[in-house]
């Protein structure tokens, strides 16, 4: 697991639970020896639980926000659902490394 995520587990968690995901995974450059501490922005795969009409958008938002401050760096937070492409959507679903699920 990514040393940045590894250290902040705890709170990770926490804000997971808080933003009512379901699971939460690694995938790109973070995972590999491309990954620079200093300048690389986290790329996170993100599945929420079944969400109330309107608790969606702040879901998503709330956790993206949360994230970046959590990490000190930009974030990309990907839906696994809103993945079209199968070619992208297999290689990160080969790729992925499940930090959070509930």
């Amino acid at each position: 697991m990514n040393e940045l995520i590894a250290d902040k587990q705890k709170q990770l968690s926490e804000l997971c639970r808080r933003f009512h995901v379901r699971r939460l995974a690694l995938f790109g450059s973070s995972l590999n020896s491309d990954f620079d501490p200093g300048r690389s922005d986290l790329d996170f795969l993100v599945e929420f639980q079944t969400l109330a009409e309107g608790e969606h958008a702040h879901s998503y938002f709330g956790l993206s926000e949360a994230l970046q401050t959590l990490f000190g760096r930009p974030v990309d937070l990907i839906e696994r659902d809103a993945i079209r492409n199968p070619y992208i959507k297999q290689e990160i679903e080969r790729t992925q490394q499940t930090v959070y699920g509930a």
